[in-house]
């Protein structure tokens, strides 16, 4: 029986990656750190958290820059671009391509004698 999926379709939905917000990262940092040293790793371990997470928040905590403790690469203030956009890229790039291909073979083609070589005419008129 043949299946009413389109093929290459994915049956699981792409997980989504967590996002943390600055008020939830200093929060942690701060429980992290009163912690008595043999219950960090259950505040990492209840929090599905690394050690790496608490280190780089923490430095971003103590340079002052808690605008820094938004991670760009999944925030909204990243601009994406639209369809529009990287349609016009990649056609660009295929223009590109193309242009190299096209000098390539005309250069080919001139070594080879295919294509005459046209001198500019020069006619006078006598008036």
């Amino acid at each position: 029986m043949p299946s009413t999926e389109p093929v290459g379709s994915d049956p699981a939905p792409r997980p989504k990656r967590r996002t943390f917000t600055s008020e939830y990262k200093l929060r942690i940092v701060a429980e992290y750190d009163a912690a008595p040293r043999n219950e960090k790793g259950a505040v990492l371990r209840r929090e599905r958290l690394y050690h790496s997470h608490v280190k780089e928040w923490r430095a971003a905590r103590d340079a002052g820059a808690l605008e820094s403790l938004v991670d760009r690469r999944t925030s909204p203030v990243r601009a994406k671009k639209s369809a529009a956009e990287v349609e016009n890229e990649k056609l660009r790039q295929q223009v590109e391509r193309l242009q190299k291909d096209l000098a390539r073979n005309k250069a080919a083609l001139e070594v080879m004698g295919k294509v005459p070589m046209i001198a500019p005419c020069l006619i006078t008129v006598a008036g």
